[in-house]
């Protein structure tokens, strides 16, 4: 480096909180840029999505979430968890990615400038913007583990998404179509034309219909949305099928709902042949080379309903806890 040239820049833009509460809390600051080591890789971020996750995270409700991230206050101020960009630097024994790679995938403190990766990237499928990219590893590995893992999906097989709108539901009804099952969608009158254009069989407009009570039966259930009571769902299932709960869909009613509610499915599924697991997604470099390909082979894309930029996180995620997103919200970078 001659004299006269500037020092690389050591600290970057990031979003971050000190304490939980509402995105009141959130920050934009100037913080240490991240130091890889021999295994890892340095991405300038070009795009994150945000999930449920993020505001879970962000305000440590339910209670369960501190057990992990802090009782007081979080014990990382990071945020954020997916995204998109191109390789900027790499380690020394790092052979699958080059600079200049453009990758997407799942990392701590995505909400920022540049990140720090290792296990969870994989190159952008060709064809997507990065911020279509970035709306893609939480929420789309969450529908294909709840459906495949969890649901046990098989070709021919009625198949309801309970919450077909959002994020997770979007990929849902796509990744059972892809399975080979008929596909009902449930959501609200807005949505029903984007869940037929993703391919379901058929729409319930909820505002409109009750599915509880339509005296019909699905093999499996991806619900989404928990929305009314377990009991209702149970009685529209298969008296063999399976009806997935999918994490803490609204946060509605804190620690003590979802004890109650994983207590109640304990209990239920005691009871006949019936199967009612709930599940947390897991980060999986092998899903996402796997959605990767679907993608690539037309049959997923991924729905961005807005973009915000990084100095208006706080708004995307006010938007975002409303619980109307159209498919995923991204922020760019």
């Amino acid at each position: 480096m001659y004299a006269d040239e500037p020092a690389p820049a050591t600290t970057m833009k990031a979003v971050v909180r000190e304490k939980y509460g509402s995105p009141d809390v959130l920050e934009l600051r100037d913080i240490a840029r991240p130091v890889i080591d021999d295994d890892s890789v340095l991405v300038r971020v070009r795009a994150a999505s945000l999930n449920a996750y993020d505001w879970h995270m962000m305000r440590g409700a339910p209670y369960l979430v501190r057990m992990v991230s802090g009782l007081r206050k979080p014990k990382s101020n990071a945020m954020g968890r997916d995204m998109a960009g191109q390789v900027e630097a790499v380690g020394k024994n790092v052979t699958e990615f080059r600079p200049g790679d453009e990758v997407f995938g799942s990392g701590p403190a995505a909400l920022a400038e540049y990140v720090r990766g290792k296990s969870f990237l994989v190159h952008k499928p060709a064809g997507l913007t990065f911020e279509q990219a970035a709306a893609v590893p939480m929420a789309a590995s969450t529908a294909l583990q709840g459906l495949r893992d969890k649901g046990q999906i098989k070709a021919g097989q009625r198949v309801l998404i309970n919450g077909a709108s959002g994020g997770v539901g979007t990929f849902a009804v796509q990744l059972a179509k892809a399975f080979g099952a008929h596909v009902t969608a449930v959501c609200s009158t807005r949505n029903v034309d984007q869940a037929r254009s993703l391919g379901a069989d058929e729409v319930i407009d909820y505002t409109k219909e009750d599915f509880t009570r339509s005296g019909r039966r699905w093999d499996l259930i991806l619900d989404v949305a928990s929305s009314g009571s377990l009991m209702s769902r149970k009685r529209v299932l298969e008296p063999d099928g399976i009806l997935v709960g999918v994490g803490a869909a609204n946060g509605g009613g804190g620690t003590a709902a979802i004890m109650a509610g994983l207590v109640e499915t304990a209990v239920l599924s005691r009871f006949g042949n019936q199967k009612m697991p709930f599940f947390l997604a897991t980060n999986s470099k092998e899903d996402l080379v796997i959605l990767k390909e679907l993608i690539e082979a037309g049959k997923v894309r991924p729905v961005v309903e807005r973009t915000y930029p990084l100095s208006e996180t706080a708004d995307a995620i006010r938007y975002l806890e409303e619980g109307h997103a159209q498919g995923k919200i991204v922020i760019t970078v």
